[in-house]
């Protein structure tokens, strides 16, 4: 069976709201998702019938814990994981970005030096600035080509020394779309010596996730980009997180993965990661047989969310191609990133533009009287939009279709731009 829009969109309550008689278009998905029935009602079954702390002997407290559990187990699938216990969730990425940065601190000393990219959102950038004013760090940028708008990873080479202890880069740009060959620069990094951490926020929900094939030693995500709840969460590699001191209060267990998660969790929040995840293997169960092969070394729900992530990824291609496509046809417009139909495969469908006389806010705003929902500015990428010039003009105007959206809301935003362009 292959990919069916019609049954997929049935499970997403959000797509069929409408306001005065016209209904809802989100492409601003890149800054969240709609949610499936699934996860809202697995969030209500937690709150409603499994409400309580964890570690008691009571029946609430063990369903508790089964909740938590099951989730840790669920995205240890998504992103093959060698062990649930190593997958740690907080409030979101950034919180969990500035949390362990502080113990990633105490393995470096004033001279280290910190590896950043240009090309990445502000929560993994502005972390490590901190880190590096408060313990005299050296910080060092991997640039982006701007007419690529993809890394020249020889530059990579002349950047990495003998003082390089830390390497930060996404895993898909949040502005241009851009994939980056995360494998690639973690090996060069592993070589140097250096630890990686791989901003996956955008990445993970439309690309399979592998992170032992990746050879990091961190990813994080949230899970509120790719159809779940605002959670986030963070893969560490087992031996290197055993080396960091975790920052906690004294009764919080001393073990993984417990002892880097604060206080009280959300669990009502784990109960909607895991379902999220289920999301997704329901469709690679459903939907993608002819993509299993690929992921003959998995089974079960891991097997079945792996080959789900690449009919997805096949069919948002499509809406790139279309969106981008159609984008360029429109005079004045500039696709700020990758445009060729051969190059899909190295983009997400998060596709920014300028316009050389229309701000993007004055964009964004006539749109959304359409009910056509975009973002407009820097979208947090600051590093990207001063690389690319934008950044004191306004910054960009940001379509984000996901696999809920269709060609025909694609055209719909099309046939909308050139009287919103108009002068």
């Amino acid at each position: 069976m292959s990919f069916d829009l019609e049954a997929v969109r049935a499970q997403f309550p959000a797509l069929a709201l409408t306001d005065n008689g016209t209904r809802r278009i989100y492409f601003d998905n890149p800054a969240g998702t709609q949610v499936p029935v699934s996860v809202a009602a697995a969030m209500s079954d937690c709150l409603l019938g499994r409400n309580a702390n964890l570690g008691g002997y009571f029946a609430s407290s063990k369903d508790a814990d089964a909740v938590v559990e099951y989730a840790r187990d669920a995205m240890a699938d998504f992103l093959n994981a060698p062990s649930s216990d190593e997958v740690i969730f907080a409030q979101n990425m950034t919180t969990i970005t500035l949390h362990l940065s502080r113990s990633l601190g105490r393995l470096l000393q004033p001279g280290d030096e910190i590896l950043l990219s240009q090309m990445d959102h502000d929560a993994n950038v502005w972390p490590w600035v901190l880190l590096a004013r408060d313990l005299g760090l050296e910080v060092r940028w991997l640039p982006f080509n701007t007419e690529t708008f993809e890394f020249d990873l020889d530059v990579l080479d002349e950047l990495l020394s003998e003082r390089t202890r830390l390497v930060c880069v996404g895993g898909a740009s949040n502005l241009t779309g851009t994939i980056n060959d995360v494998k690639l620069i973690c090996a060069k990094a592993r070589a140097a010596g250096a630890m990686t951490y791989i901003d996956g926020v955008q990445s993970a929900p439309h690309i399979a996730t592998d992170v032992q094939d990746i050879g990091c030693d961190f990813f994080v995500c949230s899970s509120y980009k790719f159809f779940g709840p605002h959670q986030g969460i963070l893969w560490g590699r087992r031996d290197v997180l055993q080396q960091l001191p975790p920052y906690k209060v004294r009764p919080a267990p001393d073990e993984l993965p417990w002892c880097f998660e604060t206080g009280t969790q959300s669990h009502e929040g784990f109960a909607g990661v895991a379902a999220a995840v289920d999301y997704f293997a329901s469709i690679g169960e459903t939907m993608a047989a002819e993509k299993a092969g690929k992921w003959s070394q998995f089974s079960g729900r891991r097997q079945h969310v792996h080959a789900a992530m690449d009919l997805l990824f096949d069919y948002e291609k499509l809406l790139a191609e279309h969106l981008i496509d159609g984008l360029r046809n429109i005079a004045g417009i500039t696709v700020q990133g990758i445009t060729a139909h051969d190059a899909m495969e190295r983009r997400v469908p998060t596709v920014s533009f300028t316009h050389a006389e229309v701000a993007p806010q004055t964009i964004a705003m006539a749109l959304a009287e359409q009910n056509i929902f975009v973002w407009n500015g820097h979208n947090y990428a600051v590093e990207v939009a001063k690389a690319l010039g934008i950044h004191e003009s306004g910054g960009a105007v940001r379509v984000g279709p996901v696999h809920y959206n269709s060609i025909g809301e694609i055209d719909e935003l099309l046939e909308a731009l050139p009287a919103v362009l108009t002068p």
